[in-house]
């Protein structure tokens, strides 16, 4: 692998009127945007890749100093149904609107590159990635969730649809419907909690089995990846991530 890039953009807090809880690091960490959604990032990439991110160069910025926080009660995602304007206080943001990182990879000449955002007009909920080999390429994006794109230098590029008839034995428990019948969003999180339970059932912690499920671990590489991405920025140096 020579190059893994992507992010994960959404549009939710665009207008200085987009309130919500995680804006304040008193409440919600020091980390947003990377906190939030950035993590989803670079977990699904080390897992995809089984490459570990060791060390980061990160680049942090907020473009909206100050919000309006609605007095009454507002939902995440929901401030943008609210048309009229309800009585607000203005409060002093202190987390990023957005984040872009730079990665080495453990025991890889392969570098990476993440992009995360929170103010990206008319991005709803898109987490996506391009790896690039020697050979060939791999892309994913979530607003197109049932395909894959195979890139090539040499021949046709190929879009592979999620058919239980045409993908490898090894994972063809995640396509739960026929080809052609789009699987979406609530559904991984079927096939997550399927995972854990045939798991638990099935005593594979007994055989010594990786789960192929997020486990504590997981949440807790992430959480040293976030404070290596937040000592980066500080710094602006490259911070090698800790192990323990």
């Amino acid at each position: 692998i020579y190059l893994i890039q992507g992010g994960f953009l959404q549009d939710w807090l665009l207008y200085d009127t987009d309130y919500n809880w995680r804006v304040e690091a008193s409440k919600g960490g020091k980390l947003r945007a990377v906190g939030d959604i950035g993590t989803h990032w670079m977990d699904t990439i080390q897992f995809v890749t089984s490459l570990k991110i060791e060390s980061v160069l990160a680049d942090l910025a907020t473009f909206i100093p100050l919000r309006k926080k609605p007095r009454g009660k507002v939902e995440t995602f929901a401030g943008k149904e609210i048309k009229k304007m309800v009585e607000y206080e203005e409060v002093k943001v202190d987390t990023e609107d957005l984040a872009i990182v730079l990665f080495k990879f453990a025991d890889s000449q392969a570098r990476g590159v993440m992009t995360v955002s929170e103010v990206t007009a008319g991005r709803k909920s898109r987490l996506f990635f391009e790896i690039y080999g020697s050979t060939s390429a791999l892309a994913w994006d979530e607003e197109r969730a049932n395909e894959l794109w195979i890139g090539y230098r040499d021949k046709p590029n190929e879009i592979l649809p999620k058919d239980p008839a045409l993908i490898d034995e090894s994972v063809r428990k995640y396509a739960r419907y026929p080809g052609g019948h789009g699987e979406g969003f609530p559904d991984t999180h079927t096939q997550c909690n399927r995972a854990i339970y045939e798991y638990i059932r099935d005593e594979k912690y007994k055989e010594g089995v990786k789960p192929d499920f997020p486990t504590f671990e997981d949440g807790h590489i992430q959480q040293l990846l976030c404070e290596a991405i937040l000592k980066s920025a500080k710094t602006g140096e490259w911070v090698k991530v800790r192990e323990d």
